[in-house]
């Protein structure tokens, strides 16, 4: 018997059902994929409520703040501008510090990681925001974006945000594992790679200067319990009770970014080169 020819035949039985099974398993989740975008739709259409004004204008010494992304830092999903993630920010912000809030948003509905560069490209030159918020990812796994690829585009903004003196606070992708609407096993690879991105995200914004808030483990359990509350209509984006919870999460951060607060709870990240007094990273 030639045992070259038993092996070399074993091996190649074993390598075609293993890509049988890869193919086969692959034909199962673009199938998923495709009936998950069947169900949530875009009841919603692709305009997120606009914002964006002075909050508390009769307060003065305004604190300008900017918020950059995806569909969720835009607001998708809200009932009106009120509800809006950067709106409920702007409010607190300005209830906590007794100061005018002036808030732009130049997040856009579906934008990539990839897209943060334009966002920036739509601000003026001479545009300082106090306090930057960037929430993005989501659109980055759902479109098999490699995540080296994604945080390189995080790291540019955040470093030029930086660079111009803006305090910045990184809202990490959400876990994918929260959205019902997908069927298993493609959610649980959802939920896998949005913990891979959002920790590779932490990594690069603490490492340039950036404050980092995890929303998979601060907002994350409440739209895993409570999802006819938290989530819209598709299901996929906030509701504005969903984004009022998002607020309140992140809102220790932001005023620890603004100097404004000196501890942060559970879920929420110093920037490695934070001032250990003031908590202000310093900038440049």
């Amino acid at each position: 018997m030639d045992v070259r020819r038993v092996v070399t035949t074993g091996l190649l039985v074993t390598t075609t059902a293993t890509v049988a099974a890869a193919l086969g398993a692959r034909a199962v989740l673009q199938h998923q994929a495709a009936a998950a975008r069947a169900a949530i739709g875009k009841p919603l259409g692709e305009d997120a409520p606009r914002a964006d004004r002075v909050f508390k204008k009769r307060l003065g010494a305004t604190i300008d703040l900017l918020v950059l992304g995806d569909s969720i830092a835009a607001g998708l999903g809200a009932d009106g501008p009120r509800g809006t993630l950067g709106a409920r920010l702007a409010r607190q912000v300005a209830k906590r510090t007794d100061r005018a809030v002036r808030l732009r948003t130049a997040a856009v509905v579906g934008s990539e990681s990839s897209m943060l560069d334009a966002q920036l490209a739509t601000l003026p030159l001479d545009y300082v925001p106090d306090v930057a918020i960037v929430v993005v990812g989501g659109n980055d796994v759902t479109h098999r974006v490699p995540v080296a690829e994604s945080v390189g585009h995080l790291e540019k903004c955040v470093v030029a945000l930086r660079a111009k003196g803006s305090a910045v606070v990184v809202g990490t992708c959400p876990d994918l594992g929260a959205l019902t609407p997908v069927p298993q096993p493609l959610r649980a690879l959802g939920a896998r790679a949005s913990r891979q991105l959002a920790s590779a995200q932490r990594e690069v914004a603490l490492r340039h200067g950036a404050y980092v808030v995890s929303l998979a483990d601060v907002v994350g359990p409440f739209f895993v319990t409570n999802p006819d509350e938290m989530f819209s209509l598709d299901r996929f984006h906030p509701s504005s009770l969903g984004y009022k919870r998002t607020a309140k999460a992140m809102l220790p951060s932001v005023l620890a970014a603004l100097g404004e607060h000196d501890e942060v709870p559970f879920g929420h990240a110093w920037p490695v080169l934070a001032d250990p007094v003031s908590g202000r990273a310093p900038t440049g």
